[in-house]
C-alpha cells in the first residue's frame, strides 16, 4: 500500500532552489516595530526622572525659604546677639539661644565619646573577625537599633536609664571624679549625661553601619600584602584597613553627629528642659530641637515665634553642613577604592 510522501518545500522555478518562508514574528518584535523609534518615550522618561530628582532639591530650598521668611523679625530685632546671649525669658521678651547651643553640643559630644569606640569595635569585629554564621544576625540586630522610634528610647530611658544614672552610675562618678567639676551637684537622673547616653545608643548603628561599608571597600590586596609581610591580625587591621578607611570613618562619625544634633523626642524626655549652662553633667539642660518641640505650640507673640523659628533655621543649616561634609568624606574613600580596583 502506497504511503503519502512528506510535503516538499516550495522551489524557485528558475533556480530550482527552495524558497525560504518568512518566520513568524515574535510579540516583542511586533510591539517594537509598531511603536516606532521610541524617542518620544525616552524623552518623556528622562524629563520625569529629572523632575523627581529636582523635587528633592526644591523641597530643601522651600524649607529653607520658609524658615528664613518667618524668622526675619527675630533676625532684625535680635541680630547676632541672639546666639551668644544666655537669657531666655519669653515673658519679659528676652531671647538668647546660647543655653540651647550649649546643650546641643554637650549632649552630642557625650554621645560621640561613648558611641565611637563601641561602633568602631562592632564594625571591626563584624568585618574582620566575626564567624560567618554570626555575621548576618549580629549585623541585623545592630541595624535594628536604628529602626526603633525615638519615643521608645525615651520611654526606656525614663523607666531604666534615669534610675540607673541616679542610683548606680552617678554616686561612683561623684566620689571618684567629682573633683573635675563635671560630676558634682544634685543628681536627679535627668540631665546632660542621661541624654548623652541615650544619643550614644541611637547613633551607634549609624556609625557602625557606615564604618562597615567603608572597611569593606578597602581592597583585599591591602590585607594580603600586610599579612604577607608578617603582620599579626591586629596589625593588619590597624595598618591595612583602618588607616586606609580613616577618612570614611570620620565621615561616619560626622553623620552620627548630624543625627545627634537633630534628635528631639528622646532627648526632650530625659534632659530636664532647663535653659541654663552648667559645668556638671548631672544638671538639666536644653537643646535646640527640644526647645522647639516644647515651646512652639504655646508660643505667644510674633517675636517669640520668630525666635523659635530662627533656632530651627540654625539647626537646619548646621545639619545640612554636617551631613554634606560627612558624605563628601565617605564618597572620597569609596571613590579611591573603586579607582584602585579598576587599576
Amino acid at each position: 500500500m502506497a504511503t503519502a510522501s512528506p510535503p516538499q518545500p516550495a522551489q524557485d522555478s528558475e533556480t530550482s532552489r527552495p524558497v525560504r518562508r518568512p518566520a513568524s514574528t515574535s510579540p516583542v518584535r511586533s510591539f517594537l516595530q509598531a511603536r516606532g523609534s521610541g524617542a518620544a518615550g525616552d524623552h518623556a522618561f528622562a524629563v520625569t526622572v529629572m523632575l523627581c530628582a529636582c523635587s528633592v532639591l526644591a523641597v530643601v530650598v522651600l524649607v529653607f525659604g520658609v524658615l528664613l521668611v518667618h524668622s526675619r523679625l527675630s533676625l532684625r530685632t535680635l541680630g547676632l546677639h541672639f546666639f551668644y546671649s544666655g537669657d531666655w525669658d519669653p515673658v519679659h521678651g528676652s531671647f538668647g539661644a546660647l543655653p540651647f547651643l550649649f546643650g546641643t553640643l554637650a549632649t552630642s559630644a557625650i554621645a560621640l565619646i561613648l558611641a565611637v569606640p563601641l561602633a568602631l569595635g562592632v564594625a571591626v569585629f563584624l568585618t574582620e573577625m566575626c564567624p560567618l554564621p554570626l555575621r548576618t544576625p549580629l549585623s541585623f540586630l545592630t541595624e535594628l537599633l536604628a529602626a526603633i522610634p525615638s519615643v521608645v528610647y525615651g520611654l526606656w530611658a525614663i523607666a531604666v536609664l534615669v534610675p540607673l544614672v541616679r542610683d548606680r552610675i552617678g554616686p561612683p562618678l561623684q566620689r571618684t571624679l567629682g573633683w573635675t567639676g563635671f560630676f558634682r551637684g544634685p543628681n536627679f537622673g535627668v540631665g546632660l549625661l542621661t541624654a548623652g547616653i541615650v544619643l550614644a545608643i541611637m547613633v551607634l548603628p549609624v556609625i557602625s553601619s557606615i564604618t562597615r561599608d567603608v572597611m569593606r571597600a578597602v581592597p583585599v590586596a591591602q590585607r594580603e600584602a600586610v599579612l604577607a609581610l608578617g603582620a599579626t591580625r591586629w596589625e593588619m587591621i590597624r595598618i591595612g584597613v583602618l588607616k586606609n578607611a580613616r577618612a570614611g570613618i570620620v565621615g561616619a562619625v560626622i553623620l552620627g553627629l548630624g543625627r545627634a544634633l537633630g534628635e528631639t523626642m528622646a532627648v526632650t524626655m530625659v534632659i530636664g528642659n532647663h535653659p541654663a549652662i552648667s559645668q556638671s553633667l548631672f544638671a538639666p539642660s536644653y537643646t535646640l530641637a527640644s526647645v522647639i518641640a516644647n515651646e512652639f505650640a504655646e508660643a505667644t507673640g510674633d517675636l517669640y515665634v520668630s525666635a523659635l523659628i530662627e533656632i530651627g533655621l540654625a539647626l537646619f543649616l548646621v545639619t545640612i553642613v554636617v551631613n554634606g561634609v560627612a558624605r563628601a568624606l565617605v564618597w572620597a574613600v569609596t571613590r579611591n577604592s573603586a579607582t584602585g580596583a579598576r587599576a
